[in-house]
């Protein structure tokens, strides 16, 4: 599907039910609109950022016996490995906001870059547990810090197409990562897992060209003199995120949906498997559930285009979710590429949506660099302990019925936190 959005009239193409109110805008660019130079130096940017930001996690998982039998690592090891990202997402999240306010965006984002850069060639050039665990460490935190100021930059210097530049970066992290998940295995046969998942780290050479030419070009946002501020978003900037509702509510929102997704993502196969697929057909299970995201991405862009409500995408895409989990719970095998399809799309829907509500709900860059922080940081607290709380009860039981019926009881109450949380109004209540 081609894109052929002109940035000038990109928001008369999306008819958004909930706009960025004017004084969003005000404070954070010149004039109410963003020059075609400046816009597609942003989405250059911003899509090389995306394209390091997924695929470094699932790359791992595509050949992990490879790596185990090359470090000698045990079962421990590989699921720490899985594990650590989650933790370093949430870090990440917590003291990313102060700092890039500190810093400024794009001063921040280039050293993030540089960090993300560096962690990927250590996992292949220290060939060890420790470099192994360390190079981890340095891209998850990396990645953590970009998760949350990839939405004030968005929001900073294309305020007119938050939709279109969000659906374009959370298409560029899924499609990357599909197709890097699935060539390291044969690269790993050809040249070696030490190139197979080092290589990979030109594209974060091309994302730090990218960034330094923008703070050339634009210099570093997100320092705006309290001087430059109405006296509405003076009090906006000194209000506490944490204490806001919706704040908390699109935290539980993301949260349950990543605890869902990590989850699924960490034991699909096995459950298909346990429902009497094969290995050969419950692999392919995993990979459907993957590639559903570029097709989410894009359905909800030409929905939200076509003047589709914001809260009717979020329960629809949460329902999604219900109905796929109970297709692999309680309905026919044979159909598993239809749960495992319609659940895919409903995970990759709310994670681009959360993204897009942390500009849409605030008014300024730096209370939306707060909001998407706290929110992230709950979001991946709570994802944390969903593949061991499932792995868990699946031990207790030896069975995934258990499992199963407690994240869907999970997502059930996640459809009436999609109404909450996608409602039309900003981070103060006020309408939006």
């Amino acid at each position: 599907m081609r894109l052929n959005f002109h940035p000038f009239v990109i928001s008369k193409c999306f008819d958004m039910s909930n706009p960025t109110p004017p004084s969003a805008a005000s404070s954070s660019t010149p004039s109410a609109q963003t020059p075609r130079a400046v816009f597609w130096l942003v989405v250059i940017a911003i899509l090389l950022m995306a394209s390091n930001m997924r695929s470094p996690i699932v790359a791992l998982g595509s050949i992990a016996p490879v790596v185990q039998d090359a470090l000698n690592l045990n079962a421990t090891h590989i699921g720490w490995l899985g594990a650590i990202p989650m933790l370093m997402f949430a870090l990440g999240a917590l003291i990313s906001p102060s700092i890039g306010k500190r810093y400024g965006l794009e001063n921040t984002l280039i050293g993030v870059v540089m960090v993300l850069t560096a962690g990927i060639i250590m996992r292949s050039t220290w060939v060890s547990w420790h470099g192994f665990l360390i190079g981890t460490i340095l891209l998850s935190l990396a990645i953590g810090f970009a998760n949350t100021l990839v939405a004030p930059v968005i929001k900073q210097r294309t305020p007119d197409n938050i939709a279109l530049v969000t659906g374009l970066f959370s298409l560029t992290m899924s499609v990357m990562s599909g197709i890097i998940s699935g060539v390291v295995y044969p690269l790993t046969e050809q040249v070696g897992w030490q190139w197979a998942l080092g290589g990979w780290a030109i594209l974060g050479i091309a994302a730090l060209i990218a960034w330094v030419v923008l703070r050339v070009k634009l210099g570093s946002s997100h320092k705006v003199p309290t001087a430059d501020l109405t006296a509405d978003e003076v009090t906006q900037e000194s209000t506490s995120i944490w204490k806001s509702a919706l704040a908390w509510q699109l935290a539980i929102f993301m949260g349950l949906q990543s605890l869902l997704f990590y989850t699924v993502a960490a034991f699909l196969p096995s459950i298909w498997i346990s429902k009497g697929l094969t290995e050969v057909e419950a692999g392919s299970m995993g990979s459907i559930f993957q590639f559903m995201a570029p097709i989410a991405i894009i359905g909800m862009t030409w929905l939200i285009r076509r003047g589709m409500k914001i809260q009717i995408v979020a329960i629809g895409s949460t329902l999604l979710n219900v109905i796929g989990l109970i297709g692999i719970a309680y309905l026919s095998p044979d159909l598993a590429w239809l749960w495992t399809s319609i659940m895919g799309l409903g995970c990759a829907v709310i994670f681009t949506l959360c993204i897009m509500l942390f500009s849409l709900r605030t008014y300024t860059p730096n209370q939306a660099s707060k909001l998407s922080g706290m929110a992230q940081t709950i979001a991946y607290l709570v994802a944390f302990a969903g593949p061991f709380g499932a792995g868990w009860l699946y031990e207790q039981t030896n069975s995934w019925d258990g499992p199963l019926l407690f994240i869907l009881i999970l997502t059930l109450i996640n459809v009436i936190i999609a109404w909450l949380a996608s409602r039309p109004i900003m981070i103060d209540g006020k309408p939006a």
